[in-house]
């Protein structure tokens, strides 16, 4: 499906204190950067922004410059040549290709590729309008004679495929936390692959969130030194073949068994 992309990356990052918040680093990367990278495919890259060090993109700003994401999705819509178009935040660092893949099958997909797009939903069920795809077509008629300043406003009425992918692509910085948090998620992701590939292990094996959550309840309710020997005796436990996710709900329920055993002990005594 031959489409562009926009990203919109001029906001004032006000809970960030003002700083250029699409140029804010995470693992080598600028935000931007990561955002860009999700997009490779695109005919045409667009950023409504102050013009940055981004290889084949094409700068716009909005008018008035600060005025919102609708006149700066109007800006760069001006530039869009192809019949689709990706709309992201400049603060995704977590979408990926595949993401915005799944997204343009979806919208295609359904009643014969004629929804007006795809957006993503947060864990909440809310759609996040800055994760999404659209036809150019019927994005343009909307923005012609709309005088709001929302964008759930302006897209909601078009009606897209609401669409729910694994983990957290639609997460955004708004502030220094949430970017402490995704560096932490990443530098995870980073070590699995590495771990993986230096042990000959097919990461699409390693249900990382799964491990984490069950290491969590055995260092809560057991001990904190016991999680990482937990973690060594599930991996036994898979290798003599018994399954993971049978083996976490035996280990997650003994941990919790453990921690009211104490709690009744210590009643007793």
């Amino acid at each position: 499906m031959g489409h562009d992309a926009i990203i919109l990356a001029g906001g004032a990052a006000s809970r960030m204190g003002g700083r250029d918040k699409p140029g804010l680093r995470l693992g080598g990367r600028t935000l931007l950067e990561r955002v860009a990278a999700a997009v490779p495919d695109a005919g045409r890259l667009v950023v409504v922004g102050p013009p940055r060090d981004l290889p084949r993109a094409v700068f716009t700003r909005e008018e008035p410059v600060g005025g919102g994401p609708v006149p700066a999705l109007r800006a760069g819509l001006a530039l869009v040549r192809a019949p689709w178009v990706a709309l992201l935040a400049g603060d995704l660092p977590l979408m990926a290709p595949e993401h915005v893949k799944a997204l343009l099958e979806a919208a295609a997909r359904e009643e014969r590729g004629q929804r007006a797009g795809a957006v993503l939903l947060d864990d909440g069920g809310r759609e996040q309008w800055l994760a999404g795809v659209w036809r150019a077509a019927p994005l343009r008629a909307a923005l012609d004679g709309y005088e709001g300043r929302s964008l759930h406003g302006l897209l909601a009425p078009l009606d897209p495929v609401r669409l729910r992918l694994p983990g957290t692509p639609w997460l955004d910085c708004d502030t220094m936390d949430d970017l402490r948090k995704v560096a932490q998620m990443n530098v995870l992701a980073e070590w699995t692959a590495l771990a993986c590939k230096e042990l000959g292990v097919d990461p699409a094996r390693v249900d990382r969130d799964l491990i984490l959550e069950l290491t969590k309840e055995v260092a809560h309710g057991v001990a904190r030194p016991a999680a990482p020997l937990t973690a060594y005796l599930l991996g036994l436990a898979q290798g003599a073949g018994t399954a993971p996710g049978d083996a976490v709900e035996r280990l997650t329920r003994l941990a919790r068994n453990w921690e009211r055993a104490t709690t009744e002990t210590l009643t007793d005594d």
